[in-house]
């Protein structure tokens, strides 16, 4: 289950919650560049590997999407994988170059809705056409989807994913005392980011209207400090740090949440019933201010305009009014489970079975419920798929005359490792190391294939490449037979 890093863990969240629900049914295995993948995938109990994205200027643009093919590859050969999935704004082209070294395997794009309107609506007629299938994980606010998948009919459209379950979900009294929070008074989590000017600005207008209520428990998930260590919580107000993933297991330990209007975020806080302040984030591709203005406009949540400091201070003081969360809460009510991890996972592991092996069968049955899904769609867009063709071709020629501005990081060695400790691997993540995670207890022949890989990609020699033992300990290793098998 490949993802891509995004603005934030959006894409990553989504493909976990879709796990979840395969385990004990298939071994999900998560490959992605966002950079919390080891604790996220780990507090799941999911097999994963952290793999740095092109962003990361590690090598050459068209250099990665080969190194992308090959760990793509390698995986594929040494798990016998039968379904790849893709959460991301666009496919890249190492997946579709694995594609077709591997055409037995069946690759499904779990593309989201809610795009704003970006030049990466232009290709979907292409990148589409691509990829075998396409799955739209429903959104609880489509009915304000106005961007360029909204109309289109080669997505099979779910119910919403997400990690909230209210079968796990801990009760309120149990979930305060899990996170040590006091069991009376009311309990905020604040969940903006940080670190960005605007994000700090906003998260210090959130707590000053908060502030004004007395007693009120202030929790947030990362320090509230700026990108150079200062802190920007008013004078006087007391914030409490709680990093747990996933918070939607204890989620009712809130009374009340602050958080942006992501796709992850809204679909946990509705079917959790938890009055929440909206503040969207611009950035990307998600149309988060469509989806917040649903919200509000539906009376499930409260809505705050991004640029105004001082009307985001104003909703959070009504947050904190007894009959304001009352309603909210009433309201959220009224809307159904969410049911689109299961959804997903379900047609996943029909794509994975040896009894539908056959390609033709699977995509007969696929096109069933395609077709399904495009009635409920309407038909209105034949239209706009041959207008999003001509866009597509402009595109690519533009593309060609205006290629992508390339800004490598300084050559150094290549470290190695089979970690899950997100301490040890955290800083390896973030900077600029060329660091290789394995996927754990993977064979001699997926490690000398990784050696491979990672001499081609980097461009290096034997000699450069180092294993990172649990205690932070490296050690040159040449990747023989022999040596391998002390670290598998």
């Amino acid at each position: 289950m490949i993802t891509s890093n995004g603005i934030g863990a959006g894409h990553l969240i989504r493909a976990s919650a879709i796990a979840r629900r395969m385990k004990g049914n298939a071994r999900p295995i998560i490959l992605s560049m966002a950079y919390s993948v080891i604790e996220v995938a780990t507090s799941l109990d999911i097999e994963c590997e952290f793999i740095p994205g092109r962003d990361k200027g590690l090598m050459a643009r068209r250099r990665w999407d080969e190194y992308l093919r090959d760990r793509l590859i390698a995986l594929i050969d040494e798990t016998g994988a039968k379904v790849v999935t893709f959460d991301g704004v666009v496919p890249y082209p190492g997946i579709l170059a694995a594609k077709f070294r591997r055409p037995s395997v069946s690759y499904i794009w779990i593309r989201r809705g809610m795009w704003r309107k970006k030049p990466q609506g232009i290709a979907l007629s292409l990148q589409s056409k691509l990829m075998d299938y396409v799955i739209e994980p429903g959104d609880v606010a489509r009915e304000y989807d106005n961007g360029p998948t909204k109309h289109r009919g080669e997505a099979l459209l779910t119910s919403p994913v997400t990690l909230y379950d209210p079968e796990t979900s801990l009760p309120k009294k149990e979930a305060k005392s899990f996170l040590g929070l006091r069991p009376e008074g009311i309990a905020v989590l604040v969940q903006l980011g940080v670190g960005d000017q605007d994000l700090n600005e906003r998260v210090s207008a959130v707590l000053k209207g908060l502030s004004r209520n007395p007693g009120i428990e202030i929790v947030m998930a990362k320090e509230p400090r700026s990108r150079t260590g200062e802190t920007f919580v008013p004078r006087g107000v007391d914030v409490k740090v709680i990093r747990y993933f996933p918070l939607a297991d204890v989620i009712h330990a809130f009374d009340a949440v602050v958080c942006a209007a992501g796709y992850n975020s809204v679909h946990e806080v509705v079917p959790a019933r938890i009055p929440t302040l909206l503040i969207a984030n611009n950035r990307g591709t998600d149309d988060q201010i469509a989806r917040a203005k649903w919200c509000a406009d539906y009376k499930l949540t409260l809505f705050a305009d991004n640029e105004s400091l001082f009307e985001i201070q104003e909703k959070a003081h009504q947050l904190m009014e007894s009959q304001v969360r009352l309603k909210l809460t009433q309201m959220c009510e009224r809307i159904s489970n969410f049911n689109g991890d299961r959804e997903i996972a379900s047609l996943i592991l029909m794509l994975s079975q040896d009894n539908v092996s056959s390609l033709i069968l699977k995509r007969m049955r696929y096109q069933r419920l395609l077709a399904q899904s495009a009635f409920e769609r309407g038909l209105g867009h034949a239209l706009r798929k041959l207008a999003n063709s001509a866009l597509r071709i402009a595109a690519l020629i533009f593309r060609t005359f205006f290629p992508h501005a390339e800004s490598l990081v300084p050559e150094s060695k290549v470290l190695f490792s089979q970690s899950l400790d997100f301490e040890l691997c955290n800083p390896l993540i973030k900077g600029n190391d060329r660091f290789e995670h394995l996927l754990s207890g993977s064979s001699i022949e997926y490690l000398q294939a990784r050696k491979r890989v990672a001499v081609k990609a980097y461009q290096t020699i034997e000699d450069n490449l180092y294993y990172l033992e649990e205690s932070g300990t490296e050690e040159s290793i040449p990747f023989s037979s022999s040596t391998i098998l002390k670290y598998s």
